[in-house]
């Protein structure tokens, strides 16, 4: 633009001599960067659509009722903005400090700079190794993508064992224990952790224990060794909700006229079943939650309040010296937003609340419990790149309070988690903003308008393709390489009728199966109490202080829907580079780790795009053996004797 347009300046009427021009000007990394902000920030942060896009899936697409454009508008743009207004008067504490380096966004600063600095002559330059990286990626997924999409998922074991459900079990890495499935698709490796790349190894190895202690040792004595739950019954590893006789639940059959639980029909089906990995990740869930409080109590409490002594006393950090040339944000701000959007939410759930079930104090315990998880959970992330999540607190709370209504259940979590979460993601982009010198007003300005104009984006394609799209998010109706299987719903549905329908007292309480789950509380309370005392005990021992406990007990956080093919591919690949090319390749590193990862990322995204505009609306498929899916069709079977299922051998 800037070699295009004329360079010719003018005066507007009512701006005094201040002068105006077409042209402007060269492109530089601020502005880059405030271009990326802006993006990121309607992307939900990397997270794609919006979390309260789901609610508005499952009510239409899985509950089959209505709510109308207009709720669904408001509840995605308050839920999304409503974090905002608290995040910013946290920034003292996560944003100001040197030793709150936010791992993730190391990656967008080394991208910039490789875009936009110059390198030595004699080194390939991180601007050619990005280009050249993106190229290969970019051309390479177009593989497993769509020509080859086996390549995704190579479970070798099903292929050598195709009639053993427990061989196909063991191996399958979509829905079973994924031992020895690989990928080939850097879409897999960081579509639910993110890129494995940007995590600090010893958060890459808390996850790694935390996960093998669950899927490679708790799971398998639950399910073949104890049968705890009757778990041979089910699946070892599914979203899906059953019956006693192994059968899917009819969840349709237990909402009544009003959309709340029909308790005659519960009564006759009996109590809701899960399969004992799905059980197993609420309880080490409870333990994050948990840990989390004390763990930031324990390690960070001090610094908390002398943080907060210093900005009482008008101490400021030497880090924040840089950025006293830009006109700060005034805190009123921040309170107008939050006042705004807090009335703006209450008028939703007192005049709307036919569609959103959620009463107005319902809200207001929300946003109280996402206020105060925000400042823990930013060090853990500003830290570590793991950011443990509120959903299944926030859901097992309001299910004992409000009990029998899922459509208010998810939308609590919705406030009370994504709240949350927002928060976190706008101090991590003011910490990129810190980084790269950006003035704070710009800042919040890109960011807010980013989130609004995408949310309304976002929520207008969902309803075009909830209203075009036949069966969306019926797996069973769809044929089996449908991109429209909505896994990610799947589970925040089974999520409202656990929580929200049926709820905790009839699965967790003393009405369900799953009650000693609760001790997990008790276990994830006291852990990192433990790893404290043993670290003044042993304070020579520099490896204790990095036993993360919120991390390593939520490592299985996001599975279901994410699989141990994603978890497996995600530990080796961080392996390779954080610790061994770290170790042996330092400069390498330092020069081209960051690069790479923002490389293979973008390769895929534009991939991606290009594969659903030019065939994935048109439905044009490649039917032959390697887009089968990953020839696992045994391991979705139960191996208790007498549990008929169909297409699995009968016991």
């Amino acid at each position: 633009m800037a070699a295009v347009l004329p360079e010719t300046k003018f005066t507007v009427p009512g701006f005094g001599s201040k002068t105006f021009s077409f042209n402007p000007g060269p492109f530089n990394m601020k502005e880059h960067v405030l271009i990326t902000i802006f993006a990121n920030a309607g992307s939900a942060f990397g997270n794609g659509s919006p979390y309260a896009v789901g609610i508005v899936n499952i009510v239409k697409a899985f509950y089959g009722r209505s709510i109308s454009f207009f709720a669904s508008w408001l509840l995605i743009i308050t839920t999304q903005v409503l974090g905002y207004g608290w995040a910013g008067l946290l920034r003292k504490y996560v944003v100001e400090p040197a030793h709150m380096w936010w791992p993730s966004t190391l990656v967008q600063v080394s991208l910039f700079r490789a875009l936009h600095e110059k390198d030595d002559p004699g080194l390939t330059s991180r601007s050619k190794f990005f280009f050249i990286a993106l190229s290969c990626s970019f051309l390479w997924y177009v593989v497993p993508g769509y020509l080859f999409t086996t390549l995704t998922n190579i479970s070798w074991v099903c292929w050598i064992f195709s009639k053993s459900v427990t061989a196909q079990q063991i191996g399958s890495g979509m829905r079973g224990l994924g031992v020895g499935a690989l990928t080939l698709d850097w879409a897999a490796v960081a579509s639910f952790l993110f890129s494995p790349l940007i995590s600090p190894f010893f958060a890459i190895a808390n996850v790694f224990v935390g996960y093998a202690l669950i899927v490679y040792v708790v799971t398998p004595i639950a399910y073949w060794g104890l049968n705890v739950y009757n778990a041979n019954r089910f699946p070892i590893f599914s979203s899906h909700l059953f019956t006693a006789q192994g059968q899917r639940y009819n969840i349709s059959a237990i909402v009544d006229n009003h959309f709340e639980l029909n308790v005659a029909e519960y009564e006759k089906q009996g109590r809701i079943h899960l399969s004992v990995f799905f059980a197993l990740t609420y309880g080490f869930g409870f333990a994050t939650v948990a840990s989390t409080l004390t763990h930031v109590f324990c390690f960070y409490g001090r610094e908390i309040m002398e943080r907060y002594r210093a900005s009482s006393n008008g101490k400021k950090d030497i880090h924040t010296k840089l950025m006293k040339r830009y006109q700060d944000i005034p805190s009123w701000w921040f309170y107008l937003l939050l006042f705004v959007t807090l009335v703006v939410s209450l008028a939703l759930c007192i005049f709307l609340n036919d569609q959103v079930q959620m009463p107005w104090w319902g809200l207001l315990f929300a946003a109280a419990l996402a206020f105060g998880f925000t400042l823990p959970i930013s060090i853990i992330t500003a830290t570590t790149n793991q950011t443990p999540g509120l959903n299944v607190i926030t859901e097992y709370v309001f299910g004992l309070i409000y009990p029998g209504r899922p459509i208010a259940n998810v939308c609590f979590k919705t406030f009370g988690y994504i709240s949350m979460a927002q928060a976190v993601s706008f101090l991590a982009d003011f910490k990129l903003g810190h980084y790269m010198k950006i003035p704070p007003r710009s800042m919040f300005l890109i960011q807010f308008i980013g989130t609004m104009l995408a949310g309304t984006i976002n929520i207008g394609v969902a309803w075009w393709l909830l209203n075009s799209i036949k069966n969306i998010c019926h797996d069973d109706l769809l044929p089996e390489d449908s991109p429209w299987t909505c896994p990610g719903d799947r589970v925040f549905f089974d999520a409202s009728v656990i929580w929200g329908l049926v709820g905790p007292k009839r699965i967790f309480g003393s009405l369900g199966n799953y009650s000693a789950l609760n001790w997990f509380f008790l276990g994830g309370a006291l852990g990192p109490i433990i790893v404290w005392l043993l670290h003044k005990a042993f304070p020579k021992n520099s490896w204790i202080p990095l036993i993360n406990l919120p991390v390593l007990l939520g490592a299985t956080a996001y599975m279901p829907p994410a699989t141990p093919l994603n978890y497996n591919s995600w530990i080796l690949i961080g392996t390779i580079f954080n610790f061994f090319i770290f170790r042996y390749r330092k400069k390498w590193w330092q020069r081209y780790n960051y690069v790479l990862s923002a490389a293979l990322d973008s390769g895929v995204a534009f991939m991606t795009v290009l594969l659903y505009f030019s065939l994935g609306l048109e439905n044009k498929n490649l039917n032959w053996w390697g887009n089968d899916g990953e020839h696992c069709p045994l391991a979705v079977c139960p191996t208790a004797k007498g549990v008929i299922v169909d297409g699995c051998p009968a016991k």
